[in-house]
């Protein structure tokens, strides 16, 4: 059983978390300081031991772990076809843009998200249209009277987070099938990043409705990414999968891909296969001390800077604070001066908002989270 309170030392790792800027306690990017469970680590051992590592493609039992895993989790069957291996998600995003959109045509997404989502249009010569999702009933949505005011005949993709990256919204199945024929209406593909759907915190009272879990002309114009690169700590090894049910969407999706994409390495196919086989017990783990952290999060904001607002964060490891009623104008800035590196909300579409990883050791988080207090209130 992994120990979670064990503290690690990631300093002159190369990590990007820790030595972007080495002078500051770092909250910010979506990488745990959790090791990864210990069969992905001993089957990475093992791969390595066998001394060669050359070009790879995908082996059987990955593909057929992939396949039970979306049986399983998701309750759909991939017939191996419409499995698509990937280098990560974000090299995904930018593909999709450039399989369905054209120098003039646009992509349609709600903030805050994501903040690649608000990038990739340039890839493809794109415009980018956003709206603000909306509080009702004190849960985050979607504003559909500003969506349908927003999308033209020239939109070609809705670019979907869900789980919701930063706000943690798990979105229900109703809000998913009116998107889905949302889009049906407004001839869009569904671009669903799905990237955190395996760290929803409560599975029984917020349950992940994939895009795959659609009525079948719906799920016929979805893109579905997938990758067990968050949930096990491994995004650095570069492994993630699409899943595209119509064959047409599918080829285009592929032949777009041309020569821009790097080979997916070896060591990446037997960790991404090893998490999905025998993580489930780890994750159970992970999830249980999440929560632990996260209830520590949202109860110490809520108390201790009451002029913050915290959504209810219902998955992921991030928190999203907003602080545009503290009387703070960048609220990253006074972070930063108090020595802390938290993610700035202006990359999110959301100005004078920060967002704050709490997948790290439970003391360690109540140390940063004591300066972040003092620092804005």
């Amino acid at each position: 059983m992994t120990n979670f309170d064990s503290p690690l030392t990631r300093r002159a790792t190369g990590s990007l978390k820790w030595d972007r800027r080495p002078d500051l306690d770092p909250f910010w990017v979506a990488d745990m300081d959790f090791t990864s469970p210990p069969e992905v680590i001993s089957i990475i051992r093992e791969r390595v031991d066998h001394g060669v590592f050359g070009y790879a493609v995908p082996h059987a039992s990955l593909v057929k772990t992939l396949q039970s895993y979306l049986q399983t989790r998701i309750g759909y069957t991939a017939p191996e076809e419409e499995i698509i291996h990937l280098g990560g998600l974000v090299p995904a995003l930018s593909l999709a843009a450039r399989a369905f959109g054209k120098p003039g045509d646009s992509l349609l997404t709600c903030t805050p998200t994501y903040p690649p989502f608000l990038g990739i249009h340039h890839d493809a010569a794109m415009e980018l249209l956003t709206t603000d999702h909306i509080e009702i009933d004190g849960q985050w949505t979607f504003d559909w009277e500003t969506m349908e005011s927003k999308v033209t005949p020239s939109t070609k993709l809705f670019v979907l987070s869900n789980p919701q990256n930063p706000m943690g919204r798990v979105f229900a199945k109703d809000e998913i099938i009116k998107l889905a024929t949302f889009c049906e209406k407004h001839d869009l593909i569904l671009l669903s990043d799905e990237i955190h759907c395996d760290l929803i915190l409560d599975e029984k009272n917020t349950p992940h409705f994939s895009a795959l879990n659609l009525p079948d002309s719906l799920r016929d114009r979805s893109i579905t990414l997938l990758a067990p690169s968050k949930t096990y700590n491994i995004a650095g090894l570069g492994y993630a999968f699409a899943v595209i049910p119509n064959d047409s969407i599918r080829r285009r999706f592929s032949a777009a891909r041309g020569h821009t994409l790097p080979e997916i390495n070896c060591i990446a196919y037997y960790a991404a296969e090893a998490a999905y086989k025998h993580g489930e017990p780890w994750r159970q783990d992970l999830l249980a001390y999440l929560n632990k952290n996260r209830d520590l999060l949202t109860k110490t904001i809520r108390e201790k800077l009451p002029a913050a607002k915290v959504p209810n964060i219902e998955a992921t490891y991030l928190a999203w604070i907003d602080c545009q009623d503290l009387a703070i104008e960048d609220p990253c800035q006074a972070a930063e001066q108090a020595g802390l590196f938290l993610s700035d909300g202006t990359f999110f579409g959301h100005p004078r908002c920060i967002r704050m990883n709490f997948g790290t050791q439970t003391a360690r988080l109540q140390s940063g989270l004591d300066t972040l207090v003092q620092a804005l209130s």
